[in-house]
């Protein structure tokens, strides 16, 4: 027994000490970062080091290249206030609005501008994960807002990753993985949809045709989806300026899908805009039964006596 004892602790012994030279777990790397993120900011003291020491022990670790993506794309930004003689800027309102001495708009907008090599640094981190996870859909949209910010008013590199990324939708059906969202495919043209809506908030020519690709880019699939339909004729009432061709749009919508809200609420501001009340008065009845929010049907129905008489 006392012989055994011996070789048992002789055993524990040689153990010992591989398990004091074995690394940080993954986990162990993560909480470090955590830590470090939250005392000092993404790109604080000590986190480059740390995302060194995690790359070594770790190089597929997705938490570690989404860190990495974090930390160089942070790093990559700078912001300036600039003057614009603008009411939006990327569809914000200015930080400063100020007038001069004539009177004069004087509008002060932030504008972030990146530094190409960190960017492509994060660019780099984010393109080997999306590599490791080719159907976890929230980076491959990560990678797509990075681009719409880096881009700014010309964002061709974000719709052509876009379309890809339709293409591959519905070439290769991914059972797609996106935190918090039980994904199908009304998810995927919701998804989709946000992103036609941030290029035309953009509130430029290049938003706007961005806008009007990527809508055309999902028709190619669903031809009949009314949701994109729709966004064709948003994008001729808005940056085309032509409510006529507006208007067929939204009429060819409702041949397909009588009552569409979207269709709808549309042709009611196209109305509005054109000071148009006897096409308004026509269409607030069928958006009043449309919509399901008792607030909105309330104030509509209040438009709709208010129209009363006029023409």
């Amino acid at each position: 027994m006392k012989k055994l004892g011996i070789l048992l602790a002789a055993a524990i012994l040689t153990v010992l000490p591989l398990k004091a030279q074995e690394g940080p777990t993954q986990e162990d790397f993560q909480k470090r970062y955590d830590l470090l993120v939250s005392k000092l900011g993404p790109t604080g003291v000590g986190i480059e080091t740390l995302l060194t020491r995690w790359e070594k022990a770790y190089p597929e670790d997705h938490n570690m290249l989404l860190a990495q993506f974090s930390y160089w794309f942070t790093k990559s930004q700078t912001t300036k206030l600039e003057k614009m003689d603008r009411d939006k800027y990327l569809g914000a309102a200015p930080i400063l609005p100020l007038k001069d001495s004539l009177g004069n708009k004087t509008n002060f907008f932030e504008v972030r501008y990146y530094d190409d090599e960190l960017y492509g640094k994060a660019s780099k981190a984010l393109d080997k994960v999306i590599a490791l996870a080719p159907d976890q859909l929230d980076y491959r949209l990560l990678k797509a807002n990075a681009l719409i910010s880096y881009e700014k008013e010309s964002p061709d590199m974000a719709l052509s990753h876009l379309k890809g990324l339709i293409d591959y939708h519905f070439h290769n059906h991914p059972k797609w993985s996106y935190p918090g969202i039980e994904m199908d495919a009304e998810a995927f043209d919701a998804l989709m949809q946000e992103y036609c809506f941030a290029f035309f908030k953009l509130g430029c020519p290049g938003g706007y045709d961005a806008f009007k690709e990527l809508s055309e880019k999902m028709l190619q699939y669903e031809p009949k989806n009314t949701l994109f339909l729709t966004n064709l004729g948003t994008w001729e009432l808005v940056a085309h300026k032509n409510p006529a061709a507006a208007m067929k749009q939204y009429s060819k919508v409702l041949k397909m899908k009588p009552g569409d809200y979207t269709a709808l609420k549309n042709i009611i501001l196209l109305a509005r805009s054109e000071k148009d009340v006897k096409l308004e008065k026509k269409f607030l009845p069928q958006l009043i039964k449309a919509t399901t929010d008792e607030t909105e049907r309330a104030s509509y129905e209040v438009r709709l006596k208010s129209l009363a008489g006029k023409s």
